[in-house]
């Protein structure tokens, strides 16, 4: 909670904050649904500064181990926005994007990332 997201699509907004993660009390991991709210927003976008959304965690910066054994990490915490049904906001998702998401049926992300880790 309180932590500042940078969005990696093209639904307008730049920065968002974590309101609460709908899944668990410890907070938000690769995969996870949170609310979020808009705290930077280009002017012509579809989402506005202020407002509440959805939001899909797609990169973050605390590892997360894979069945291989291997682990996962990225740089910085991204997140793509998305309506309560789940569909994304954007229609374009940048930057890498792991390919767990598709056991926590979020394909579409997928298909719309540029490339999958």
């Amino acid at each position: 909670m309180r932590t500042v997201l940078k969005v990696v699509d093209n639904s307008g907004a730049k920065k968002v904050m974590c309101i609460q993660a709908l899944k668990g009390k410890k907070g938000a991991r690769l995969g996870d649904t949170i609310i979020a709210s808009v705290k930077e927003a280009m002017p012509n976008g579809k989402v506005k500064k202020g407002k509440v959304v959805y939001g899909v965690v797609v990169r973050a910066a605390m590892q997360r181990g894979r069945c291989d054994g291997s682990e996962v990490r990225f740089d910085d915490n991204a997140v793509v926005l998305v309506d309560k049904q789940g569909q994304p906001i954007g229609t374009r998702v940048f930057g890498p994007v792991p390919h767990e998401l598709r056991q926590k049926k979020h394909v579409k992300i997928l298909t719309l990332a540029e490339h999958i880790a």
